[in-house]
């Protein structure tokens, strides 16, 4: 076989998995048709509703994460309770009936703009019980080994989508009216319910379910609490999705306020920065082991290539530079996932995903006003020097963190080889299955232990992602 055809197979090797595949293509259906929902809801209160208030456009933005804030705890638990293929369905379900109810009120003229805002706040909330369950769910389709790819596929689907959906939402609402575009992506959602009924249940690799108790929300956050190299990633995903990963809100305010375009070129925009972002979906799906060390590179990339689109001078160069911005803030997104989800023991993994996604996902209602109150008063440029800015200081913070925290060395001893890893005299660990027989540097400090003078063993699920070699 070719160079070639091994990088290809490595890429998609997901795809061979008759549930994984078929999720694939629901998931790239209803993508597209969230896509298309994202471009027209933007367009609805830009042009339609207001007169480019990016200050409504930023609240909307905000409403639709705010309940990220307050039920991605609890929906963790849920994820890691309930059948999750089943609480997909109802989940996907309700995302496609909001839809529906919003393009009703927009077709018959009757949309206000406090409507957007109710709706997004209630597609928030199904949102973020879906979430969670919808990336803990892949771990039942793939063996553990291949998570990385498929979490790697599932944002080339986003991002393959979202190629296509705002050009063609750009072109519909010109063609059509803006309704459509909450219609056709309740449609959607059909394929994404399809394909889950489909499964063969008999293949899938169902995660074990953790009984009804109090204190499982404090028990993941003591997890993560003793893993730095979990919660320095959340920290970092944290402050830059605050302010800087508002690429929906900042393109459409670019696209109105400092370009003067219409909806087809609004909509193509954001096909553009869909390029950078699959290109770094696909890469992300051929790494077997993402590092801590690519978050921050991602991070840096991000900082540079944003400070870089906002002083593009012209429609065509702004959105030559969101294609590099697209590419590292998929390569930072995914690796932080795939590492956290790796890291994780599968009995928790629900709770830390769904803490995961609350600082991804639950910083945006506080960073959007932020980002559209800045662009109303100073510009959209300045908008997007505010996120650059704000990832270049939250990198700087975790390097010197690692400087002044990571200092553990390492070696291997006996057959099957062990990993033995020290922090001066007073601690060390063994990580059991250590398939290399080289002497390691490890950078990742050992969780708190009751007798400082003991060992700890660390599972193999446990550790996975947090070395660096």
């Amino acid at each position: 076989m070719s160079r070639v055809g091994a990088a290809v197979n490595q890429t998609f090797a997901s795809l061979r998995i008759f549930n994984y595949r078929l999720w694939f293509i629901g998931a790239l259906v209803s993508n597209m048709g969230a896509w298309i929902q994202r471009i027209g809801q933007d367009w609805l209160v830009l042009r339609e509703l207001t007169q480019n208030s990016g200050l409504a456009a930023g609240i909307v933005t905000a409403l639709q994460f705010l309940p990220v804030l307050f039920l991605s705890a609890w929906a963790g638990v849920l994820a890691d309770r309930l059948p999750r293929r089943k609480l997909l369905m109802f989940t996907q379900g309700g995302q496609g009936v909001l839809a529906f109810g919003l393009g009703a009120l927009v077709l018959f003229g009757h949309a206000q703009l406090w409507h957007v805002y109710v709706f997004a706040f209630l597609l928030g909330c199904v949102t973020a019980i879906d979430a969670p369950v919808r990336q803990t769910f892949v771990a039942e389709m793939v063996p553990i080994d291949s998570l990385p790819n498929a979490i790697g596929l599932n944002s080339a689907s986003f991002n393959s989508s979202r190629l296509v959906g705002p050009a063609l939402a750009g072109f519909l609402i010109q063609a059509f009216g803006t309704g459509w575009a909450f219609v056709i992506n309740g449609v959607t959602f059909a394929a994404t319910i399809a394909g889950l009924a489909l499964m063969r249940q008999a293949q899938l690799r169902v995660l074990p379910s953790v009984p009804r108790q109090k204190g499982q929300i404090k028990q993941a956050i003591a997890y993560i609490r003793h893993r730095p190299g979990i919660w320095l990633i959340l920290v970092m995903v944290g402050v830059i999705s605050c302010l800087g990963f508002n690429s929906q809100l900042t393109i459409a305010m670019m696209a109105t306020q400092v370009f003067n375009r219409q909806a087809g070129d609004f909509g193509l925009l954001s096909s553009i920065f869909g390029i950078g972002a699959l290109i770094g979906a696909l890469m992300a799906a051929r790494r077997s082991h993402p590092r801590l060390r690519l978050i921050i590179a991602a991070a840096i990339g991000f900082a540079a290539a944003s400070a870089v689109s906002a002083v593009m001078p012209t429609y065509l160069t702004f959105g030559l530079a969101g294609v590099f911005v697209g590419l590292f803030t998929l390569t930072l997104l995914t690796a932080a996932n795939a590492t956290v989800q790796l890291s994780t023991t599968e009995s928790m993994r629900g709770r830390v995903v769904a803490l995961y996604m609350l600082v991804n996902q639950g910083a945006t209602p506080i960073g959007s006003p932020i980002i559209g109150w800045v662009s109303q008063q100073f510009g959209a440029r300045w908008a997007i020097g505010l996120g650059a800015i704000a990832a270049a200081a939250v990198t700087v913070f975790a390097l010197i963190w690692l400087r002044r925290n990571w200092k553990l060395t390492g070696h291997l001893r006996g057959f099957p080889p062990r990993l033995v890893v020290t922090r001066g005299p007073e601690r060390k660990a063994v990580v059991r299955g250590a398939s290399d027989s080289s002497s390691v540097v490890i950078r990742r400090p050992m969780s708190p232990v009751a007798d400082p003078n003991s060992s700890v063993t660390i599972d193999d699920d446990d550790s996975i992602g947090d070395y660096t070699r």
